[in-house]
């Protein structure tokens, strides 16, 4: 496809200033910055660059309505190690933290026009983890279309779900997880879920190469734990990544990421964060994309990641 680009509205060019190509501007985007349409369509101009090889993701869960998914593909484009995450919960779909369907169809075409830069992980809650767990039901995860790379399963009672028998829910599990090998399955690592995260280590084969933990003993409802170390990491754990969740924000991420990176994990790792990203606007419940960017400047200034060029300063 060739690249569509422009300064000012109502301004042609004959020849694209960034790949050479005779360009043809469509009539849809003559309002559009150049900026948007320079990450959007992935030109030569090199947007972010990573100074870290073991810290690989920042995890924003809870994008729901009072979002536009179109901001979200922006900043995607520009920061591609932001990960958005989505919480599925049918009893809730439309309140806040919990986005709509046709929230997510909208969602899925920014997602599709993304070139693989936007990073969606599928949180999954309530009913939508009992299909797996007690049936072995996958047919949520396939209706996602394959633009969720990850699927958290929040097995907690706390969200919803029915934990009354996780242990003999693990060869269920296993059999969704089979079914999607292109999917890597999040599973929350605390005292509540150890009959399901212990049964998948001790599985017939191990865990699976497309399974990771997330270590979390808030049990999703966003309590600091006080740090993590490496002792906290399951003994026969042989995956090449990790996550860490529970009362992360904006106030003290720089603080839980100077603790991970003293840690000598020796493994890759991510965090998440949902309850510190929501905020009281006009007397309704947002997920706050300030709040968001705060924590995106806080990691960028320990030198983690990079801003891109065009928002640099000197």
């Amino acid at each position: 496809m060739k690249c569509r680009t422009f300064a000012y509205p109502n301004t042609h060019f004959s020849r694209c200033r960034f790949c050479s190509h005779d360009c043809e501007l469509p009539p849809d985007i003559h309002y559009i910055p150049v900026f948007i349409l320079t990450i959007s369509y992935n030109t030569k101009i090199q947007t972010m660059s990573s100074t870290s090889d073991s810290f690989t993701a920042l995890g924003f869960c809870g994008a729901d309505d009072s979002v536009d998914p179109q901001f979200l593909g922006i900043l995607s484009q520009a920061y591609p190690f932001i990960e958005f995450g989505v919480l599925f919960r049918p009893d809730k779909e439309g309140s806040p933290r919990f986005a709509s369907p046709a929230w997510v169809e909208e969602l899925k075409a920014v997602a599709r026009k993304s070139n693989g830069r936007m990073k969606l992980a599928a949180h999954l809650c309530g009913t939508r983890v009992n299909d797996i767990l007690q049936r072995g039901d996958a047919s949520f995860l396939k209706s996602l279309d394959g633009f969720f790379g990850r699927c958290q399963i929040n097995a907690t009672a706390v969200n919803g779900v029915d934990t009354s028998d996780l242990s003999g829910s693990v060869p269920n599990l296993l059999t969704v997880i089979e079914t999607l090998p292109n999917i890597e399955f999040i599973i929350q690592k605390n005292e509540e879920t150890t009959p399901l995260w212990s049964g998948l280590l001790s599985s017939h084969g191990g865990l699976p190469s497309n399974v990771t933990f997330l270590l979390d003993e808030s049990k999703g409802t966003g309590v600091f734990s006080g740090g993590w170390d490496k002792s906290m990491l399951p003994v026969s754990y042989a995956q090449s990544k990790i996550g860490f969740a529970g009362g992360i924000g904006p106030s003290n991420i720089q603080t839980v990421m100077k603790g991970l990176s003293s840690c000598n994990l020796e493994i890759s790792y991510w965090i998440d964060m949902e309850s510190s990203l929501r905020s009281i606007k006009n007397d309704v419940d947002v997920f706050d994309l300030d709040k968001c960017f705060k924590c995106i400047k806080k990691i960028i200034s320990m030198k983690f990641f990079e801003h891109p060029e065009y928002v640099s300063l000197p």
